[in-house]
């Protein structure tokens, strides 16, 4: 019998599905540890109350997605650079009544200066996650994390919280002072996984047929690879070797899901490197991203999940675009395919003139009459300037439309 070279033995051993048991997983479960610190009064532990479903994630270990009752800790990027991620989020909770706290008094994370080595310390990093935390707590809701670096940043400082008590003593210090309690919740949770969890509910609601368009998934890093054992995986989605959460959406949907080499590349942003060589995030998103995909698999869309990843997959191609390079990909985030899926206004809540990467091709291809609801926009914006409506508000964008009517 001829003997398995290295790389065949790999290319087995990933033919086959993972299986993953938690009994061996080779870090501490995270649970335990803070049921412990609860039990020594060091911390609050927030528990998810109502209803939540529990999927495995990396090592086994099972994970609890809320469904309502959630508290949404919205992202800087979404909110500046593509809002209709967001509303697109929030639009889905109301289309199943779901409850849900939309704070006014949530802070950035800062994970964004501490990535980028900007600012800030140990210290303060997790006082702004605490006073976060202390405040979804305060309001009985449970806090769910829009933006995948807050998510992954959350999570980096869980486990030093966790592991170091003088550090707990410090925030403890600066929280006294705002008379706020040290909070940490049972899980730190992705909206991306409460998507994930509503899937199979998307689709007995959904009104657009997605089976025209092929996409590319872009998982994203700081959900995935920080504290890596905290992410969703799913067996029936690429044998367990990837995060599910994204592609198992898009599969029930009914969109065409193409794989490409560079899966696992960063997207581009880096945080430093798009603040000092702007040039470089760039030149990596079109060069090892975007013609990769082009070139491999010539998708209709490209999907994912983190504030920073939409941002650079799509405003850099419109640099590339000036070199005639081969782009033309439209990015969405994984919340707004599931809503416009479900027939929500295209502008009112999607919000595509917010992308910069020419989207009408593919508003095309499902047969989305987009000049039509463009001029409805437009009739929304020359009412506010006339002074007649005061803004966009859900009673105008709460109802599903049958797009392709």
């Amino acid at each position: 019998m001829t003997e398995l070279t290295t790389v065949e033995q790999i290319l087995e051993r990933k033919s086959h599905p993972v299986v993953r048991d938690a009994s061996v997983a080779p870090t501490q479960d995270m649970h335990e540890r803070l049921l412990e610190l609860e039990a020594k009064g060091e911390i609050i532990l927030q528990r998810i109350k109502g209803d939540y479903v529990e999927f495995p994630t990396k090592y086994g270990r099972m994970k609890k997605i809320p469904i309502e009752h959630t508290w949404h800790h919205k992202s800087c990027g979404h909110c500046g650079h593509i809002p209709g991620y967001a509303s697109s989020i929030l639009w889905l909770h109301r289309q199943f009544n779901l409850d849900y706290n939309d704070p006014t008094d949530q802070t950035s994370c800062t994970g964004w200066n501490y990535y980028a080595s900007g600012a800030s310390n140990a210290v303060g990093q997790a006082a702004v996650m605490s006073r976060n935390f202390a405040a979804a707590y305060e309001s009985g809701y449970f806090p769910m994390i829009h933006c995948g670096t807050s998510f992954g940043h959350y999570k980096e400082i869980r486990e030093q919280l966790v592991h170091h008590k003088e550090l707990r003593d410090e925030v403890r210090r600066i929280l006294d002072k705002m008379g706020k309690p040290l909070v940490i919740p049972e899980e730190i949770v992705h909206y991306s996984e409460w998507v994930y969890a509503m899937r199979d509910k998307f689709a007995e609601r959904q009104l657009v047929d997605m089976s025209p368009i092929t996409a590319t998934v872009h998982p994203a890093c700081h959900y995935y690879k920080i504290v890596a054992e905290d992410a969703i995986y799913d067996p029936e989605i690429y044998g367990g070797q990837r995060t599910a959460v994204v592609t198992a959406l898009l599969e029930k949907l009914g969109v065409n899901v193409a794989d490409y080499s560079t899966w696992f590349d960063c997207c581009g942003f880096g945080f430093r490197h798009v603040l000092v060589q702007r040039d470089f995030t760039r030149s990596y998103a079109v060069l090892r991203k975007i013609e990769t995909m082009i070139n491999e698999a010539n998708p209709d869309l490209t999907v994912t999940h983190d504030t920073g990843c939409v941002t650079t997959l799509d405003k850099s191609q419109f640099a590339a675009k000036a070199h005639d390079r081969k782009v033309g990909v439209p990015v969405l985030s994984d919340a707004q395919v599931a809503a416009l899926a479900m027939g929500a206004h295209p502008f009112r809540v999607v919000q595509f003139h917010w992308h910069s990467t020419d989207w009408r091709p593919f508003l095309e291809k499902l047969g989305i009459n987009w000049q039509k609801y463009w001029d409805e926009f437009q009739g929304d914006l020359d009412q506010i300037r006339a002074g007649t409506k005061s803004g966009i508000t859900w009673q105008d964008a709460d109802q599903p439309i049958n797009l392709t009517a």
